[in-house]
């Protein structure tokens, strides 16, 4: 490369041709050489490039600079791991995660819409970038916990969410926002003082951080959950009847005789969906009747609009923010008993073994003849309580029948693959204060599978009605596991003798395959293993335009018909079906349900996050006062660095650093999912149960740490009964977190017992209807 003659001046137009002439990224030095820079010259090109790279214009590679018009450039959101290192989420879900290490972020922070220049490496199987600029700020405004004060109207605060590792010096203007210490506050974020430190105002005082709804509040604002609705939603819904008109039953068919029933939990308000079985010569008749939302809430007005933009409905232990006010969802939309209503119904009739033999859609108007809980129907049919079935003898010939079809529907699903993991569902149990009290398992009844298999059925006949007549619609879609990960599971089993027969290196494994894996696992030592690392191998399910099938359900034609109250998606799929039965209505394109599906997924997956965290945080201020306390687990997940353990009693994970074992150094195998010990050969492996005991749990890092009980800790375990330590009821153990660490970037293939997220139903306040519709 020729060197130039020392130039008088460097300016961004210089810097700018001298990368063009070049055509390849250039290092620092090389550059200088290009330009003829000397010493006295070397500050003015260090200054020139930090701008340039500043405006974007020019991209810090990891040993030299490139210029941005020649690299690609993608932009999506930004999503930082609590490691510190982000992942860039492509938009329209196109392409893999940009993966973005910690020092080429820049002034990016977590949820921040962003450039990123593609570097020519990867990280591992995702691509490699840097941040060139931050296009939309997620937000200004950040819930911080106040660390101390620090005298003359400052005080010193960290942001809650750990993924954005700043703290803020907040001064107040008001003298009524005086916070103190472990309050939690709203700030807004001001200038970079130092390169983790920013200045900020507070603009509220929310609380104390250990108060529930406090820590609901820091959740929805830390996920962006919208709380309240605009004016112009609310005035739509106060415009609204209280109950439907006479005139709103014309062209409807008059099911106000069906003995329709619904069944959901003790508190739900919100009823979506009842149900009725009749005894036929072929079999059974099921009609399913849906809240006919559509008939309310036409496209493109207000309440639609806002729909649209929550995308579903958000639980919290305390609360709920609604897809609609409450008027619609708890008022005229719900299926309340003894109240004439309008409905979209799915009439089906099925074998005495389940099979499909005809099915009929309509719009009706109903009413329902019961409000039910599965409590009641377990009690009735199940305990064969003679109180409960006395009070229900009118109901009883129905719900019998429909227990008998539910049955055959469960076997057929079975039959042809439908995966089942049996994990539990947590639910946080308040004390007369409102403050969490317990975390416990929710009952799991046959009475919840009833309405779990209608559901799944329902969805799956209009899925293919809509099919058929080729009109465009949102599938509920599930792409085939990961496949390195299968291997990696299938290369663990072959170490092992569970007796079943796994594919061959390069062939896909299906349904049948995985649920004879389950199958053969189940009451071994081997159980919570395979029930893990099948569940993390599974992909995120979506809503899509395009039908990939539902792998996890083993359906080739599946969406979302029956929760329009509490899901956008459901409610699209209303507004198909009408047009398919009426001819009318436009059709809307690929592309736009193309966009609808991205942003519905993504929707969905924040409500999970929030879900996820708000959880982790009431388990957290459980724990405060338990430190120091002996309790048992399983060992969920390994690292390099430790392994968490499931808290068999507490419903709650927590890890077991090396740093905390002095007896040995420790290797990690990933392949095997265990710690060895280099000179003792002591072993800890996935699904072996320990003795610990609480060490720390913090609310700021939402942390539990953990150290085995010295006495109690297992011996070194010999390789040939490495696959025999985890009791054989690990994998019905009680607690969901070694899967919630892995489910935060995954909707897991769940069955109807772990997943009510992805219900048909969904997830009322504290009682919810669930398919497994979600799991993947």
């Amino acid at each position: 490369m020729a060197r130039k003659k020392q130039s008088d001046a460097v300016t961004s137009e210089s810097v700018l041709q001298a990368f063009r002439k070049a055509r390849t990224p250039l290092a620092y030095a090389e550059l200088s050489q290009l330009l003829g820079v000397g010493k006295r010259q070397s500050n003015d090109l260090t200054e020139t490039l930090n701008q340039l790279v500043r405006e974007g214009r020019i991209i810090r590679m990891r040993d030299a600079y490139g210029l941005a018009e020649n690299m690609r450039i993608i932009t999506g959101e930004l999503e930082v791991q609590r490691s510190g290192v982000g992942y860039v989420l492509q938009e329209g879900g196109r392409g893999k995660d940009v993966f973005v290490s910690t020092r080429d972020l820049g002034d990016a922070r977590h949820g921040d819409k962003v450039a990123v220049a593609l570097m020519p490496k990867h990280r591992g199987r995702n691509p490699e970038g840097r941040v060139v600029r931050v296009l939309e700020r997620k937000t200004e405004i950040y819930a911080v916990r106040i660390l101390d004060a620090r005298g003359q109207g400052q005080w010193l605060a960290q942001a809650t969410d750990p993924k954005l590792g700043i703290h803020l010096l907040l001064t107040s203007s008001d003298p009524d926002l005086q916070p103190r210490k472990n309050d939690i506050v709203l700030a807004r974020i001001g200038e970079r003082l130092e390169e983790h430190l920013w200045s900020g105002a507070i603009k509220s005082v929310l609380g104390s951080e250990i108060n529930l709804d406090v820590q609901e509040q820091i959740v929805k604002f830390n996920h962006h959950v919208p709380a309240g609705f605009p004016e112009a939603a609310l005035e739509q819904a106060e415009a609204l009847p209280e109950k439907p008109a006479e005139e709103d039953f014309n062209n409807r068919k008059d099911l106000r005789e069906l003995p329709l029933v619904t069944i959901d939990g003790e508190t739900a308000k919100d009823f979506d969906d009842a149900v009725c079985v009749e005894k036929i010569a072929q079999g059974f008749t099921l009609w399913v009747a849906i809240a006919d939302v559509a008939h309310y809430v036409a496209p493109f007005t207000p309440l639609d609009e806002e729909a649209r933009e929550r995308g579903n409905s958000y639980y919290f232990p305390k609360s709920v923010e609604p897809m609609f006010p409450e008027r619609l969802s708890n008022g005229l939309c719900s299926l309340n008993p003894d109240e004439p209503r309008l409905a979209m119904v799915a009439e089906m009739d099925f074998s005495p073994d389940g099979k499909i033999l005809r099915s009929d859609f309509y719009a009706a108007v109903i009413q329902s003849h019961a409000r039910l809980t599965y409590e009641q129907v377990h009690r009735a049919l199940e305990e064969n309580d003679h109180s409960v079935r006395r009070d229900l003898s009118p109901l009883l010939p129905m719900l019998d029948r429909a227990a008998t079809l539910a049955r055959a529907l469960k076997r057929r699903r079975h039959g042809r693959g439908s995966l089942d993991f049996d994990l539990p569902d947590p639910t946080v149990l308040l004390d007369v204060q409102g403050e969490a009290s317990d975390i416990q398992s929710r009952p799991r009844h046959f009475s919840h599978q009833i309405i779990e298999e209608f559901m799944i059925a329902a969805n799956e006949a209009v899925a293919e009605f809509l099919t058929k007549r080729e009109r465009p619609m949102l599938y509920r879609v599930h792409d085939q596991p990961d496949p390195d990960k299968l291997r990696a599971l299938f290369k663990v089993l072959e170490r092992t003798e569970l007796g079943v027969s796994l594919p061959k290196k390069g062939e896909p494994a299906d349904p049948k395959t995985l649920q004879a894996i389950l199958a053969a696992a189940q009451g071994t030592d081997m159980e919570f293993l395979v029930n893990r690392l099948l569940l993390r191998s599974q992909m995120q399910a979506k809503y899509s335009p395009d039908n990939l099938g539902h792998f996890g359900l083993a359906s080739a034609c599946y969406a979302h018909f029956t929760s329009p109250i509490r899901r956008y998606a459901d409610l699209e799929l209303h507004r198909a079906l009408k047009a398919a039965l009426t001819g009318l209505g436009p059709k809307i394109s690929n592309k736009q349900l193309k966009t609808l599906g991205d942003q519905l997924s993504i929707r969905e997956r924040r409500a999970m996050a929030a879900e996820r965290e708000i959880l982790k945080r009431v388990t957290v201020m459980f724990l405060l006062d338990r430190v120091g306390e002996e309790l048992s687990g399983v060992i969920s997940s390994l690292t390099d660095f430790g392994f968490f353990v499931e808290l068999s009693d507490l419903l709650a994970d927590g890890m077991v650093r090396l740093s905390s074992l002095t007896d040995d150094y420790y290797a990690f195998f990933p392949e095997r999912h265990e710690l060895v010990g280099r000179r003792t050969g002591r072993t800890f492996r996935m699904g072996q149960r320990v003795s610990v005991i609480l060490e720390d749990v913090s609310l700021s890092r939402l942390e539990i740490n953990l150290t085995l009980t010295p006495e109690k800790t297992p011996e070194k375990t010999s390789e040939k009964t490495s696959q025999k330590t985890a009791p054989k009821r690990a994998a019905k153990g009680s607690s969901r977190k070694g899967v919630r660490k892995e489910a935060q970037k995954e909707d897991q293939t769940k069955t109807p017992k772990e997943a009510p997220k992805d219900s048909p139903k969904g997830r009322r306040k504290t009682g919810r209807k669930s398919d497994p519709s979600n799991r993947g």
